[in-house]
């Protein structure tokens, strides 16, 4: 017999099934809201659902958007010649937050990976390539995370741009092998920006 209502053990189940949250986080969780004032807990419902009604992804670079194409893809001023690809929406934030790179981005949504079935097709690389066809880019530059799948993926994407006759460079080495970018401090970021490598 479950001692809890069935609404508790429901919220507690979904709060379990959210990345990095276990069991005792998610119990928490829900007992925190259920305390919690009613504008706390409905705020957060109504932020949930606008993010699953007004977002979408950029037609363009593939970040998430309320409206398409993206604020940096609509921006007379960034540079038109340069993409930064990334991983994901996260990383883009971070490399934003620096204040070092003024170009556009394309975000692949993922990484290469056989042993989790994600091959170049489930990513937005075919996407990129029609970019790179379509637009006035000089430079790519390949900023996935410095992990095995990351490598693996930039030098799949290298491949790829290379013989278009488009500069391809990568990210330095600042950045911690086996890192995410999300993690890395701005200053790190920044010089790895600045001193990125032809690849």
């Amino acid at each position: 017999m479950d001692v809890l209502p069935p609404s508790v053990s429901r919220l507690i189940d979904a709060f379990s099934r959210l990345p990095g949250i276990g069991p005792k986080t998610a119990a928490r969780l829900t007992f925190y809201l259920f305390r919690a004032p009613d504008e706390l807990a409905m705020g957060l419902s109504d932020a949930l659902r606008d993010l699953k009604e007004k977002t979408t992804l950029c037609e363009r670079c593939f970040n998430i958007t309320e409206k398409s194409p993206c604020p940096i893809c609509s921006d007379p001023g960034r540079d038109q010649s340069t993409v930064c690809v990334v991983e994901d929406p996260m990383d883009l934030l971070a490399i934003e937050r620096t204040g070092a790179y003024h170009g556009l981005y394309h975000v692949l949504h993922g990484v290469i990976s056989p042993v989790e079935g994600i091959g170049p097709d489930d990513l937005k690389i075919r996407e990129l390539l029609r970019r790179l066809h379509s637009e006035p880019v000089k430079e790519v530059i390949l900023a996935t995370n410095p992990t095995m799948e990351g490598e693996a993926t930039a030098m799949y994407i290298a491949r790829q741009v290379l013989p278009l006759g488009i500069k391809v460079t990568r990210l330095a080495r600042g950045l911690p092998v086996g890192g995410d970018l999300e993690y890395a401090d701005g200053v790190t970021l920044a010089r790895a920006m600045e001193d990125r490598q032809k690849v």
